[in-house]
């Protein structure tokens, strides 16, 4: 039986379409530059090759570019006034309340970005939990002992959550783990990837309710 809902926050709590994980992007790749000391078109082709076997930026920085500033970069990657773009969702705290399961934020985000962004959305109440880069040792998703942990310490085996994320590597992290995840595909930015999706947050009742 499924006792917790474990949800990504960026582009997945809030619409990919506001606009604010490409902002993310943008100040990401604006750090990478000035750190190695290229143009940013450069920097993005470098993550783009040399990042993708690792959960985040930060994880691959830290791995091969001797990097050890991860404060400085959760300052200059989510300064305050990040979440701008983002509003109330009336929406989204109806959809959350009809769930009938527990919740918890699972990010490769710093917690303060998480809370910013609950905040905004008017839905930080909603949650009992928030399992950010730090909890897992500024290496999460989509390795599996940042799922479990985050299972752990919410007191439910993994059998029992269910986890919703909108990048196909880390619902696949999830579900390699024995566990059931769901790509968050609103826009149909995947198709070729052979998982289970939904297009709405809403979906999650139905299927909370047959298991």
């Amino acid at each position: 039986m499924l006792r917790l809902a474990l949800f990504d926050l960026d582009d997945t709590l809030y619409h990919h379409y506001l606009g604010v994980g490409d902002e993310i992007v943008q100040r990401m790749n604006a750090y990478v530059a000035r750190y190695l000391g290229v143009a940013p078109e450069e920097a993005l082709a470098i993550r783009r090759k040399e990042a993708t076997k690792y959960g985040s930026t930060l994880e691959w920085l830290r791995a091969e570019k001797g990097f050890s500033d991860a404060e400085g970069y959760f300052a200059a990657v989510h300064p305050e006034g990040e979440e701008h773009l983002i509003g109330p969702d009336p929406e989204l705290a109806r959809t959350l309340d009809a769930l009938g399961l527990r919740k918890a934020v699972l990010t490769n985000s710093p917690s303060e970005h998480a809370r910013r962004v609950l905040a905004k959305l008017g839905v930080a109440d909603r949650f009992e939990a928030i399992y950010d880069i730090r909890f897992n040792s500024l290496k999460g998703k989509p390795w599996a002992e940042s799922y479990r942990r985050a299972c752990e310490s919410s007191g439910v085996r993994v059998e029992e959550a269910i986890f919703v994320d909108d990048l196909p590597k880390y619902v696949r992290g999830f579900l390699d783990i024995g566990g059931m995840g769901f790509l968050y595909d609103e826009s149909g930015r995947f198709p070729g990837e052979d998982m289970p999706r939904i297009k709405s947050l809403s979906e999650l009742s139905a299927i909370a309710a047959f298991h």
